[in-house]
C-alpha cells in the first residue's frame, strides 16, 4: 500500500514567525538609540540656530533703533519683552519665546552691556550650551 502526502497548507511556521519577530527585534533595540540620538542632535542644532538668529535680530535692532534709544529700552524691558522688541528683525516670530526655541532649550539675554548683547543659550539641563 503506498502512501499519499497530503500537501502542506500554506503560511508559516511559528519558528519561522518567532525567528522574524526576534530579527525584527533585534534590529529595533539596535536602531532606537541612534534614532534618539539623531532627534537630540536636530534640536541641539535648531536651538543653536535660533539662538544665532536672536543675536543677528538684536544687532539689527540697535542699529535700525539706534544705540541709545536701544539700549534704554532693552534695560527697561525684561527677557520677554525684549524677545518682542526683536520679533520685527527675525523671519520667523511666534508670539513668545519659549515658541521660537526648542522644547526645553531657553535663551536669556544680558541686559548688562547693551551694545555687547549677546544671548545666552541654556539647554535642557538649565547648562548654559556653546555656539
Amino acid at each position: 500500500m503506498m502512501k499519499t502526502h497530503r500537501p502542506r497548507p500554506p503560511g508559516f511556521s511559528l519558528v519561522e514567525v518567532l525567528a522574524a519577530v526576534t530579527i525584527i527585534g533585534i534590529v529595533t533595540f539596535l536602531a532606537i538609540p541612534n534614532i534618539v540620538q539623531i532627534k537630540k542632535d536636530g534640536e541641539d542644532g535648531l536651538a543653536r540656530a535660533r539662538a544665532d538668529a536672536l543675536n543677528v535680530a538684536v544687532a539689527a535692532y540697535f542699529q535700525a533703533v539706534g544705540p541709545e534709544a536701544a539700549a534704554t529700552a532693552w534695560a527697561a524691558a525684561d527677557n520677554d519683552d525684549r524677545y518682542d522688541l526683536l520679533a520685527p528683525y527675525l523671519a520667523f516670530a511666534p508670539a513668545t519665546l519659549a515658541d521660537y526655541m526648542p522644547g526645553g532649550y531657553s535663551v536669556v539675554f544680558d541686559a548688562s552691556q547693551p551694545h555687547r548683547v549677546k544671548a545666552t543659550l541654556l539647554g535642557p539641563d538649565t547648562t548654559s550650551i556653546a555656539y
